[in-house]
């Protein structure tokens, strides 16, 4: 379906908008009715089925003069197969809502489902059903379910004498964010990871299989998540800084900025990176970095000693 490119949602209509959406979207053999009824329905082999949802709110998880609609579709999708990462499995299919200004171009629309789509052909998922109304200002909401072919990976299996590794980019996605909210663009690199993170989709279903005790992604702050590890396994967890390689972009934002790049890495979010407990007697797959461990008591330090900067991202 070939909308004019100056239309409106409310030139196209809601079921004119359903019709584009749908074909920006494939389907698997596990899909026995896609978009078009009143629910899908799938076809579930073997293994855990895992459900996330996830929401994300213009002015506040992103803004449409930051990032592209294709980069928010991306970052929409990948927030969302992230979570199903993180018991360590792999996110299968995928429902969207959208609620939408009237005069929000159609072609943002088309978009953003686009960049959703390439996202979720990163781990094969299939995008089967939604909803669309009208609202102030753009809103998306994604249920994501997906498979464990083992049993799930928790937060609260985290014990003394484990060892804390992460797998994936960390920090970059937070200096992306503090270059666009100074009004600049520059390092590029860095804007480009807030705008499309790159969670390491492989490594979920690897900790699992290397017997990882406790795994998590890193969505709101690297401290944060490690204080939900340890409220969840009651242990205490040390962070160490000189694990870290602090590479050289946010070396570069950090100077500018006036601030400490480890900042960045130790509280930012959004890039979906995975922070894992193993046991300690073993080592960690490729493609994990150990950073920390795990001990008896409560709580998250770093070198030993409590941290008093921002540990990460608030809601409230």
């Amino acid at each position: 379906m070939v909308l004019p490119p100056d239309a409106t949602l409310a030139d196209v209509g809601e079921f004119g908008l359903i019709a584009a959406l749908v074909e920006q979207f494939g389907t698997d053999d596990q899909v026995l009715v896609g978009p078009g009824d009143d629910a899908a329905v799938l076809r579930i082999r073997h293994g855990h089925v895992v459900v996330s949802t996830d929401l994300m709110v213009e002015g506040r998880h992103f803004r449409r003069d930051w990032a592209s609609a294709e980069d928010v579709g991306h970052r929409a999708a990948a927030q969302n197969l992230s979570d199903i990462n993180a018991m360590g499995g792999r996110g299968t299919h995928l429902t969207i809502g959208l609620a939408a200004p009237a005069d929000l171009p159609a072609a943002w629309a088309l978009d953003f489902a686009r960049g959703f789509s390439q996202e979720c052909a990163e781990v094969g998922a299939t995008v089967v059903g939604g909803d669309l109304t009208r609202a102030d200002q753009v809103v998306i909401s994604v249920t994501v379910l997906g498979r464990c072919t083992q049993a799930p990976v928790l937060r609260s299996g985290a014990q003394p004498g484990d060892v804390l590794a992460l797998a994936g980019r960390q920090g970059w996605a937070a200096g992306g964010l503090a270059v666009l909210g100074r009004g600049f663009r520059s390092p590029r690199v860095l804007v480009e990871a807030y705008r499309r993170p790159r969670p390491p989709y492989a490594q979920g279903q690897a900790a699992a299989e290397a017997g990882a005790t406790a795994l998590i992604d890193v969505s709101d702050g690297l401290l944060a998540e490690a204080g939900h590890v340890a409220v969840a396994s009651g242990v205490a967890i040390d962070v160490r800084r000189d694990a870290f390689e602090v590479p050289e972009p946010l070396h570069a934002v950090g100077a500018a900025l006036g601030a400490d790049p480890m900042e960045f890495i130790l509280a930012g979010g959004d890039d979906h990176a995975l922070l894992a407990t193993f046991p300690g007697t073993g080592s960690v797959p490729e493609g994990w970095q150990v950073i920390g461990a795990v001990a008896e008591g409560e709580g998250v330090t770093v070198d030993g000693a409590s941290y008093d900067g921002s540990t990460g991202w608030t809601h409230f």
